[in-house]
């Protein structure tokens, strides 16, 4: 088969066709970046951040399919995948893996010593991920500090210290994306405890909404002392409030966890990361282009 065939597979097993998980990634990565930079990042440090995030998402797909190769084709939602399939072998997955590592790798060389050590950690989490729903309930704890690791990540990029702010935003990014994890591992939740995958929408049982309406409560007061520390604006806490008002819609949708609507509710998470960035923007970037124009 020509490569030029073999491209839509290798897309679906990067989820590149899908780029909900880029979405979700980079949100909590342009926070980190427009806090640390405390106005506009520089271009270069935007640029090699925003391509990481699409390559290293995709690195962790593939990984994630790897690892799931046997368990995939008993899930509903995922029984299609190539590696199922076979439409793909596991060696040119790995390959692929590698590929897209080591393209993350050298855009992590063109920025400095400091975000160069912290890639590791967050190779290391990538890699770990997978395997996290084998051995315990909490998948998707790992997967909120496999993504959040690009918060330490964009400071140490922008030249700065990593502050007890910084801290506070990558724990905040956490509970917000075990939240909307739990959302998604509710949609699989019935196929996974016949196959013998955990994950906290079966650890949290019926309390299910309620944990996560706590995960949601921590991030965003997590946000918001965030906001405090570092004297952010009307506009920041305005996008806090919109992430309110999304939340809520969130919780109407799965009321009956219902397969599909959970699923909707997931996806509505990137319009929760749109706004914060949206306010975090107005806040820092437009009042510095004013400070420089005046």
């Amino acid at each position: 088969m020509k490569w030029t065939q073999r491209l839509p597979l290798y897309l679906q097993l990067t989820r590149l066709n899908r780029p909900i998980g880029v979405y979700l990634l980079l949100w909590q990565t342009l926070w980190a970046l427009w806090f640390a930079a405390d106005g506009i990042p520089g271009l270069h440090t935007l640029l090699v951040f925003i391509l990481g995030v699409i390559f290293m998402r995709s690195a962790g797909c593939v990984i994630n399919d790897y690892a799931d190769r046997h368990l995939d084709g008993h899930v509903k939602r995922t029984v299609d995948r190539p590696l199922v399939t076979g439409q793909v072998s596991e060696r040119e997955a790995l390959i692929l893996a590698a590929v897209l590592v080591l393209v993350s790798f050298l855009l992590v060389l063109t920025t400095n010593l400091s975000t160069i050590l912290w890639s590791f950690g967050a190779v290391g989490l990538a890699a770990l991920y997978p395997f996290m729903k084998r051995h315990t309930h909490l998948p998707q704890l790992f997967l909120g500090l496999a993504f959040s690791w690009a918060i330490p990540m964009a400071y140490a990029a922008e030249s700065m210290p990593v502050t007890p702010v910084t801290w506070v935003l990558f724990l905040s990014a956490v509970c917000w994306i075990m939240a909307y994890d739990t959302l998604y591992a509710m949609v699989d939740r019935d196929d996974d405890l016949k196959i013998g995958i955990r994950s906290t929408a079966i650890l949290f049982g019926d309390f299910d909404r309620v944990a996560i309406g706590l995960l949601q409560g921590l991030f965003l007061l997590g946000m918001l002392l965030a906001g405090q520390m570092t004297g952010s604006g009307f506009a920041y806490y305005l996008g806090l409030l919109g992430a309110v008002v999304l939340f809520g819609y969130q919780h109407w949708l799965i009321r009956e966890r219902e397969r599909l609507p959970c699923f909707r509710a997931f996806l509505h998470n990137h319009w929760v990361g749109l706004v914060i960035f949206a306010g975090t923007v107005a806040d820092r970037s437009l009042i510095t282009l004013l400070l420089q124009s005046s």
